[in-house]
C-alpha cells in the first residue's frame, strides 16, 4: 500500500472500525484509542498490508487484541492491589515541611538541585561534582548560597532572638 492508498484506506474505514469496536467494547474511548493504535501499526506495515487482501479486517484484529492485552494489564494490576491490601493512610506534610519546599520552590535550580543531592540524597560534594559536571568549588558556592538563602526564607519573624544572643 502506499502512502495515498493507506491515507485513503484510512479515511474510509477509522469510522466504521471505532463503531465496531465501540460496539463490541462497549466504551467509545478505549475503542478509539485501540483502532488509532492500530492503524499505527498498520502505517508501520503498509507495504504488506495490501498483500493480506483484507487490511480493515488486520486492523480490526489488531485493535480488538490490544483491548484485550489492555484488559490483562488491568486485571492484574487490580490484582496486584487487591493482594497488597488497602493503603496505609499517609499523613499530610507537616507546616515545616510545607515551608521548606516553598523556600526551596524559590531558588535557582542548580542550587535546589545541589542542596537536595548533598541533603537529601546525602552525596559528598566530590559526588555531586561527578553526578553534576560541575566544579568542586561551584557545588560549595551553591551550597552555601543555597544555605543562606534558605536561611532568610525560613526566618520566623514571630520569634525574637534574645538581646545578646
Amino acid at each position: 500500500m502506499t502512502v495515498e492508498e493507506f491515507e485513503r484506506f484510512y479515511a474510509q474505514t477509522v469510522a466504521r472500525l471505532t463503531g465496531q469496536l465501540y460496539v463490541m467494547l462497549g466504551d467509545l474511548h478505549e475503542a478509539q484509542d485501540v483502532v488509532q493504535e492500530a492503524f499505527v501499526k498498520g502505517w508501520n506495515r503498509r507495504r504488506h498490508l495490501d498483500r493480506h487482501g483484507q487490511p480493515e479486517a488486520w486492523v480490526r484484529t489488531v485493535a480488538w487484541r490490544l483491548a484485550v492485552s489492555r484488559w490483562r494489564h488491568l486485571r492484574r494490576s487490580a490484582d496486584a492491589w487487591r493482594r497488597s491490601g488497602a493503603p496505609s493512610l499517609v499523613e499530610g506534610p507537616e507546616p515545616a515541611q510545607v515551608a521548606l519546599v516553598e523556600a526551596l520552590r524559590g531558588l535557582p535550580a542548580q542550587q535546589r538541585r545541589t542542596l537536595t543531592l548533598h541533603y537529601l540524597c546525602d552525596l559528598t560534594v566530590e559526588q555531586i561534582t561527578g553526578e553534576t559536571g560541575l566544579s568542586a568549588s561551584t557545588v560549595k558556592t551553591h551550597l552555601s548560597r543555597g544555605r543562606k538563602a534558605l536561611a532568610d526564607r525560613l526566618h520566623d519573624p514571630r520569634i525574637e532572638e534574645a538581646p545578646g544572643v
